[in-house]
């Protein structure tokens, strides 16, 4: 991706802030409601007349793709405010191409799955039990980049954050041999993690066994802990949560505690709720002397990376403010996901008593915050975490689910008929959905 300068973030931004608002009818929505909430009768009268009647891959290569292509031909003269949005929209877009993505045949899929497109050839088979294929893409890639943040910064320990059932944990404690702790707040995930390294360990001491070679490799296992992280907290809790059981009071050993929180989440179990109150007030704002961004040069030698993988919502913005404040953290790698789970004041306003805090998850910037109608809806934060080429890909190739999405579109015209109190209702999904007739 480009660099950016600091004025050119900014100026971006702005741009972006105030393209947005202009068109915030459209963003605020979901899928199904451009058929219950009639947003095509919003459009201007010479868009609908532009865009009426044409095909899907039309729309995806008039609209989302910028290539040449047999679609990508106007039918009509297009309105100059049509062609202005488009033209707007592509120019704030951030540019980025994809990387890895398979050959000019078109497989569609990273070097590593050319030979079976289950398993990563670039990861050893013992990390590959219970992953998914992408999962063992991520976390290969992300292990070799967490390995080499440790050799830069001479910091050997790792905490992952959210590790869920340890997956990037195993991989980072026996591929690469860095001490990991493992923290998650799902203690299911956790016990789930510490049988799947019993399971790792007896393969690997079978394997000693057939070599004739003594190693003991039990040493090099995570240390998985069960804790929840709060975001809203000062860093020295985070510090605290770290230390074994019988360390943090200065007492004996204890249960972990339950209070709820921001969870951690786990791609495999699904993301829990972003915003959970708390039964107490909040927690006490940091030391003044550790409520500042850390200066490198401060940070003492040899502490803690952070990593975490799929962190979701406030979590990942959590790890940014640790490591911009507290003197431990001294590296940190992390694939955020989950945005429509970030925090906001309006949607957190009169959860907890106190006085309210004045960070949150989004915007995590000030300079952005100050900015008119910067605001971002749950459904457009939500928006944000889906690729646009993925809609263009089924556009273009008139994927099946795009008849699905109509379908439940109708079904949501009709139940609201019937009660208009409900909306997006939960409905369990059918099997090949697509073949099938919107009566049956």
């Amino acid at each position: 991706m480009k660099t950016f300068l600091l004025e050119e973030q900014k100026r971006l931004a702005a741009d972006i802030t105030r393209f947005l608002s202009l068109y915030n009818h459209i963003t605020d929505a979901y899928i199904i409601e451009f058929f219950t909430d009639n947003l095509w009768g919003s459009l201007p009268l010479s868009w609908q007349a532009a865009l009426d009647g044409l095909r899907s891959p039309q729309l995806a290569a008039l609209l989302l793709e910028n290539r040449a292509t047999p679609e990508a031909s106007y039918s009509s003269v297009w309105p100059l405010s049509l062609l202005a949005f488009k033209a707007t929209a592509r120019s704030l877009t951030f540019p980025r191409r994809a990387g890895g993505r398979g050959d000019a045949a078109g497989l569609g899929r990273p070097e590593e799955f050319r030979e079976n497109p289950w398993q990563s050839a670039r990861l050893h088979p013992v990390f590959r039990k219970h992953v998914k294929p992408k999962k063992q893409h991520e976390i290969q890639r992300l292990g070799q980049v967490v390995k080499r943040l440790s050799d830069l910064t001479g910091c050997h320990h790792v905490v992952d954050v959210g590790s869920g059932q340890g997956h990037l944990s195993r991989f980072l404690a026996f591929g690469l041999n860095l001490p990991v702790t493992a923290l998650e707040g799902d203690a299911r995930l956790a016990s789930q993690a510490a049988k799947f390294d019993q399971e790792l360990l007896q393969v690997l001491k079978k394997d000693c066994n057939n070599t004739q070679a003594q190693e003991d490799f039990s040493h090099k296992a995570p240390r998985h802990m069960v804790g929840w992280v709060d975001p809203r907290a000062p860093w020295p809790e985070f510090v605290r949560l770290l230390q074994p059981e019988k360390n943090r009071d200065g007492g004996a050993a204890r249960e972990p505690p339950k209070r709820p929180a921001l969870a951690t989440g786990s791609e495999e179990e699904g993301c829990p709720p972003a915003i959970v109150p708390h039964e107490g007030r909040r927690a006490e704002a940091a030391p003044e002397d550790g409520d500042s961004p850390v200066h490198p040069s401060q940070r003492p030698p040899g502490s803690l990376l952070l990593t975490g993988l799929h962190a979701c919502g406030d979590l990942s913005v959590a790890l940014l403010r640790y490591f911009a404040r507290c003197p431990q953290v001294v590296g940190i790698t992390s694939v955020g996901c989950c945005y429509m789970k970030l925090t906001t004041e309006e949607e957190t306003s009169g959860l907890s008593p106190g006085p309210p805090s004045s960070e949150w998850g989004y915007p995590l910037s000030r300079w952005v915050s100050s900015l008119p109608g910067h605001g971002l809806s749950y459904k457009a934060r939500e928006g944000a975490c889906h690729a646009i080429e993925d809609y263009a890909q089924r556009l273009r190739q008139q994927s099946p689910t795009l008849r699905t999405h109509c379908f439940r579109a109708a079904l949501e015209v009709v139940i609201r008929a019937a009660d208009p109190d409900k909306r997006r209702l939960g409905v369990q999904t059918i099997k090949k959905v697509h073949t099938l007739s919107f009566q049956e």
